[in-house]
């Protein structure tokens, strides 16, 4: 009889582990896993920020190749944010108004990423004939930029319009250009995923949107794990 209820116990024991592990792989494959949604040209942006030619896509959207030069002289590609989430966005080293506190807010999301090797940061200055590599070196010493989480970058004005209105889905067009590559940057910052898609759009001198952002970055890294 005792041999009995010690086969019964060791029984009881493994029925709790494996409904204890069932239950689980319920609970998990039931929870509902929230995910930033994912933007493009033609579904959910600013139709004012967005170019002519790419307002026909509505899926699938992707940021396109690039290769633009650093605070340090060192040419940025893709490459550079291969298998990274990043936080993108333009401005320009002698703008009075709102860069100012874009840059302010964007090295608050390096101080929070710092010590996280999945996330980067990726600005892009407008104003190229100004900005050039030693301008954007003296910005970024002011600034408190970190050459490992944090690239500023210079090209030609046609690669940083078309990565703007393009890519990224942040600037106005500029008509009074002759060049045709005329721009007005904005506010956004512009958060991308691994695989290069857009997936969060967030006011770059809003406190809220700031944290919002944070979030999201957490929220992203999880959608990555799962």
């Amino acid at each position: 009889m005792l041999e009995f209820f010690k086969v019964y116990k060791k029984f009881a024991i493994f029925f709790l582990f494996l409904s204890a592990i069932i239950l689980s792989l319920f609970y998990y494959a039931l929870k509902p896993v929230k995910r930033l949604p994912t933007f493009a040209p033609g579904k959910n942006v600013n139709q004012e920020l967005v170019d002519s030619n790419v307002v026909h896509i509505k899926k699938k959207h992707h940021i396109a190749d690039f290769s633009l030069t650093n605070q340090n002289g060192k040419t940025i590609t893709q490459a550079d944010y291969d298998n990274k989430i990043y936080v993108a966005d333009f401005f320009f080293t002698t703008c009075g108004t709102i860069c100012p506190v874009m840059t302010s807010n964007m090295k608050k999301v390096q101080k929070a990423i710092l010590l996280d090797d999945d996330v980067m940061l990726l600005s892009h200055t407008v104003t190229p004939e100004i900005d050039t590599v030693a301008q954007l070196k003296r910005y970024a010493v002011e600034k408190g930029v970190l050459s490992h989480k944090w690239n500023l970058v210079t090209g030609s004005k046609k690669e940083i319009y078309n990565l703007a209105r393009k890519s990224y889905l942040v600037a106005k067009y500029d008509p009074t250009k002759d060049d045709a590559y005329g721009m007005v940057h904005t506010e956004n910052f512009v958060l991308v995923d691994k695989q290069k898609r857009i997936r969060g759009l967030y006011d770059g001198t809003d406190d809220e949107d700031i944290d919002r952002l944070l979030k999201d970055i957490t929220l992203l890294k999880e959608e990555y794990k799962n």
